[in-house]
């Protein structure tokens, strides 16, 4: 929601409540006008204006500068008539003009639409119409004019910060949402082009490499990318469901000879992006231990079921690593951690620890929370 519609709101709010006041303080008085019935006239005039302009003066899209500038007309036409049927004596002793204090409902509009600078306008001209046409320049007058200056302008200038930070919370929520999003591609690219160049080359020192594999898995790749340079979604994520889905069956393909996965007997079941996504940080946890734990490193993939979160563990027999290193990595531009393990889990709401000591394994624990914990 706008951070300045509320405000609106109050302005349309305040004129109504200013024409009653109006109404009710000329038909107290209105005996001792010269001419009363020419009063009434303005007083009705000004109710079904009122009336007409609620909404336009509800949000700034339809209180136009047309709309104001037919508002001051109204506000400078009723000072100035009240010096022409008012009693002069009346007038001398302070009397109020016809508008009152709805006058003020005009230079607020102003100053929602201009900000200080249009309240400064709009009170100029009602005060030159009131010096002009009811009592001259009168120490009531002044006063009168100079709080609806302070007021305006001030309202104007809290307007005007309104419209600032709104426009600083719509950019920071914009790079926040294009971080989100580059963040999302980096991971999508690791666990994608840069695993199957990993293969390419484990691969491409073997005798007999299965050049059929690899040529599918390029292709797949090149169909990745293609989509991510085109703004579209990856091929894996369109028809995507909601539905939930076994995350044990989503681990399985990960067990092997040299990874032991170990699940609940009945399934773990969690929404599709949610499974999807976690069972994707795992499948960046069990390359890592391909590529950094050695040629004979094991790896224990543990998934435990609770009532209010999942977790799951990943733990190596390699050699481990020394503190400090997942920092280097990352400032050498390698996100395999940052980006495909811990930004997962991150965008999930779940967290991701990683624990390590040189010659003992790596563990990786990721741990999701169920919906509505």
């Amino acid at each position: 929601m706008s951070i300045e519609l509320p405000l609106w709101r109050a302005i349309s709010y305040f004129r109504v409540l200013a024409l009653c006041y109006a109404l009710l303080r000329y038909f107290n008085s209105y005996l001792d006008f010269l001419h009363p019935v020419a009063g009434w006239i303005y007083m009705g005039a000004l109710t079904l204006w009122t009336l007409a302009t609620i909404r336009a003066f509800a949000g700034p899209g339809r209180c136009t500068w047309y709309v104001l500038g037919t508002d001051l007309a109204m506000t400078v036409t009723g000072v100035v008539m009240s010096g022409m049927i008012d009693a002069p004596a009346r007038i001398q002793f302070g009397a109020p003009t016809l508008p009152t204090i709805w006058a003020a409902g005009t230079v607020l509009g102003f100053a929602g639409r201009g900000g200080w600078l249009g309240a400064a306008f709009a009170g100029t001209v009602i005060g030159i119409a009131n010096f002009a046409g009811h009592g001259g320049v009168t120490g009531d007058n002044v006063h009168n004019i100079v709080v609806l200056m302070v007021v305006g302008c001030a309202i104007g200038y809290v307007i005007e910060l309104a419209r600032a930070s709104e426009a600083a919370l719509t950019r920071a929520l914009q790079v926040e949402a294009a971080t989100r999003e580059r963040e999302r591609l980096s991971r999508d690219i690791h666990d994608g082009v840069l695993q199957v160049l990993a293969l390419v080359q484990r691969r491409g020192t073997e005798t007999g490499a299965d050049l059929g594999e690899l040529g599918r898995l390029a292709g797949e790749q090149e169909r990745a990318l293609r989509a991510l340079m085109a703004g579209g979604p990856l091929p894996q994520q369109r028809g995507g469901s909601s539905e939930p889905q076994d995350l044990s069956a989503l681990l399985a393909p990960y067990a092997g000879s040299r990874v032991t996965l170990s699940a609940p007997g009945t399934p773990v079941l969690l929404p599709a992006p949610v499974a999807v996504e976690l069972a994707a940080a795992v499948g960046a946890a069990v390359d890592n231990v391909h590529r950094h734990a050695g040629p004979g490193a094991r790896a224990w993939i543990l998934v435990e079921d609770e009532p209010e979160a999942v977790t799951v563990s990943i733990r190596d027999d390699g050699p481990g690593f020394a503190p400090g290193r997942l920092g280097e990595a990352e400032q050498a531009g390698r996100l395999g951690v940052s980006q495909s393990i811990r930004g997962r889990l991150l965008d999930l709401g779940g967290t991701a620890e990683l624990y390590s000591v040189p010659g003992e394994g790596v563990e990786v624990e990721l741990r999701v929370p169920r919906e509505g914990k």
